[in-house]
């Protein structure tokens, strides 16, 4: 609606994650870094957690966006509570395969030849779990068991968890010790700061073509992030409004009492105001579980029997001739699929 009036070519401050959106605030810059840095190592768990609408749906997006599929296969899924079987099944058909009317034991052989399988072309195989927080423990642990599939030394499935920040507390529990071991690195990706704040509207208005139609005033920019508290999904929600108020009074210049304006119906609606009062201290900064980078440990050997990721050919075909054959058995007896 407004857009035709802005001369803009899309919507600016739309609510659903788009990574042609993407931002790199110096914490969402360094969130990615430990993503790129978990796919360098190809093994183990990432945490990455965040509070609600602090991009991290749009920072695993851009992430998918980036991968080279003749390299990884990505599998991604959105956990509710699920029991630990429920959590199989799902990761199973993350990936395609079928899982309907399988066992748990024929689910495992499903996805184990299934990953053998891939790794036989020369790929890796990444798990995406996205709000991680309501995952119950059990089926966090179905995910630390599904680390220990191996061929030789290589991990056959890497993971990574995006969570809110009471999945911290989850990680953190003694029962998890197990999984913080396999944890390479974790971050916690808080809100902007005032300067990223004006930056990243910036940003997202030049990105559909925006030609300062409405002018912010530097004022309008501090009350937005004061309404905001610096949280991109608030600070879409106040902008896409005052973006339409604007264009409803015919406005060409967005002052501090157009925010406040706004800002209070969004109150009054039953929203509320972050503010940067309410903002802890340790907010943006890296919050380690674990850091464990491991030197992958790769037999090399002369001749060409040398498979993707050191592994020897003669070796990966027998496995994955082995596993074929368990998987037609056990598929036989399943019977047919619902």
């Amino acid at each position: 609606m407004y857009e035709s009036f802005y001369g803009l070519t899309g919507k600016p401050f739309q609510l659903n994650p788009d990574p042609s959106f993407f931002y790199g605030s110096s914490g969402h810059k360094r969130a990615q870094s430990y993503l790129e840095y978990g796919l360098h190592q190809s093994e183990g768990f990432i945490v990455i957690t965040g509070e609600v609408g602090a991009g991290k749906t749009t920072l695993v997006r851009n992430l998918l966006k980036k991968l080279d599929p003749t390299k990884v296969v990505a599998g991604q899924l959105v956990s509710t509570q699920l029991d630990a079987q429920d959590m199989l099944r799902l990761v199973v058909a993350a990936f395609g395969l079928p899982s309907r009317t399988l066992e748990k034991s024929q689910l495992l052989l499903v996805l184990e030849t299934y990953l053998v399988s891939v790794t036989s072309k020369g790929k890796r195989v990444l798990l995406i779990v996205d709000e991680a927080q309501n995952l119950t423990p059990r089926a966090v642990e179905e995910l630390r068991m599904l680390s220990n599939f191996q061929l030789g030394e290589h991990a056959l499935l890497q993971s990574f968890l995006v969570g809110q920040p009471e999945f911290r507390g989850t990680m953190l529990s003694p029962h998890m010790q197990q999984l913080r071991q396999r944890v390479i690195a974790s971050y916690h990706l808080g809100p902007m700061n005032e300067i990223e704040t004006r930056a990243y509207i910036e940003h997202r208005l030049q990105h559909v073509g925006w030609n300062n139609r409405p002018r912010f005033e530097a004022e309008a920019f501090q009350a937005i992030y004061q309404f905001t508290g610096g949280i991109p999904r608030r600070i879409n929600t106040l902008c896409d409004r005052l973006m339409l108020a604007g264009f409803l009074s015919g406005k060409e210049v967005l002052a501090a009492a157009d925010v406040s304006e706004v800002s209070d119906e969004i109150v009054a609606e039953g929203g509320s105001s972050v503010g940067v009062q309410g903002r802890g201290a340790g907010d943006g900064e890296s919050q380690e579980i674990a850091t464990r980078k491991a030197s992958e440990t790769v037999t090399r050997t002369q001749g060409s029997d040398i498979g993707p990721f050191g592994i020897h050919a003669a070796n990966l075909e027998e496995r994955l001739s082995l596993l074929e054959q368990a998987f037609s058995a056990a598929m036989s007896t399943a019977g047919p699929r619902g």
